[in-house]
């Protein structure tokens, strides 16, 4: 597959690149995702992720060192969790590089990505990111990132969905697989939120009835 270059060309690599993604808590200063690579070496991390930062729609994609790479932000108003990613620090009047809207199925990840440096340039995203299962699409239709479960090797046992593998073929920007990673987990917290039911109180003609 022909090199694929988002966010930076350090990222773009030869061979297939697998990376351990942890998500940590969401009450701490300090929460967020650490992804790391197959001999253990921190590669990315985003901090700061609890509810503070969520209600800013805003967040920040580091490299090991903190040095920022890519900024996504929720696009408002918009419909269908639109989301923008910008190359390094978000500042006024700059351009995002990409754009990533959703489907309407509830519950469901499949969402479309545009890189604006390309119009022709697309990616579909399929699968369920809740269940930790979800491939991306290139225009053609050929696999580029896949989300899976993550399976201890000495135990072989599943581990919890707060810690995944997510694989990029050759060529992938894989600072741009990680960052569409976090846009995919705002789409799960908000269909969450939006699917939340909070029941009435009951009220009865029964004076011997207590709610």
């Amino acid at each position: 597959m022909k090199s694929k270059v988002v966010v930076e060309d350090t990222f773009v690599h030869s061979e297939e690149t697998n990376l351990t993604v942890r998500k940590t808590s969401l009450f701490f200063t300090g929460d967020g995702f650490t992804a790391y690579d197959c001999k253990g070496q921190l590669v990315f991390r985003v901090d700061t992720y609890g509810p503070d930062s969520r209600d800013l729609g805003e967040l920040v994609l580091m490299d090991a060192t903190g040095r920022c790479l890519l900024t996504v932000r929720r696009k408002r108003p918009s419909l269908h969790n639109r989301w923008e990613g910008y190359l390094g620090e978000r500042e006024e009047g700059k351009k995002p590089i990409f754009s990533v809207r959703r489907s309407s199925i509830i519950g469901r990840s499949n969402v479309t990505v545009e890189v604006f440096s390309n119009p022709t340039e697309e990616y579909q995203i399929e699968g369920s990111f809740a269940q930790r299962n979800c491939t991306f699409f290139n225009a053609d239709k050929v696999s580029v990132a896949e989300i899976r479960r993550k399976v201890d090797a000495c135990a072989h046992v599943v581990l919890g969905k707060d810690v995944f593998s997510l694989s990029i073929k050759p060529g992938f920007d894989s600072a741009f697989a990680m960052g569409l990673v976090l846009v995919l987990d705002q789409i799960q917290v908000d269909d969450f939120s939006d699917n939340r039911v909070d029941a009435d109180p009951i009220i009865s003609d029964d004076p011997n009835f207590s709610s």
